[in-house]
């Protein structure tokens, strides 16, 4: 009873967190949901002095959505849910601390998280994006955002 004790109420999060970096959240946020960029004469001027010139029609630069969190949950739920039913006699009879049973099954869906960041491709990288980083995984470039996927225990 005291090792249920301690999960009960607790809650695994897994994700970005504002309190690591509020820019990353932004850029995981876009891409979750996607948006739409009004284009100003600022930004017109520097697509065509980096070789891309707008056309005088593009208003908005939208860029799609490409759920990484929401399909990431969705697609390992159930493997993370067969893992506790497994786990959790061992548990219940002591074998396994409480908090490092929480702790295992946080750092197992962050990394679930960050393979399906990986391996999504659609939809893909504009052709300039691709030209720019030299890769065209659509949520990989310096490998900050997935290497900043991580989970908290409340």
């Amino acid at each position: 009873m005291r090792n249920l004790k301690q999960l009960g109420g607790k809650q695994i999060k897994v994700g970005l967190f504002g309190e690591d970096d509020s820019e990353l959240v932004m850029i995981g946020a876009v891409h979750e949901y996607g948006t739409e960029i009004k284009v100003t004469p600022r930004m017109r001027a520097w697509f065509a002095a980096n070789g891309y010139p707008l056309k005088k029609e593009t208003t908005v630069i939208k860029i799609p959505e490409r759920s990484w969190l929401r399909t990431g949950f969705d697609e390992n739920v159930d493997k993370i849910a067969e893992k506790i039913e497994k786990l959790l006699p061992d548990v219940i009879e002591g074998n396994i601390n409480p908090k490092l049973f929480m702790d295992a099954i946080g750092m197992e869906f962050a990394g679930l998280i960050q393979k399906k960041m990986r391996d999504l491709k659609n939809p893909p990288n504009s052709q300039m994006t691709i030209e720019r980083k030299g890769s065209d995984n659509p949520l990989i470039d310096t490998g900050r955002l997935v290497g900043s996927i991580r989970h908290n225990v409340e």
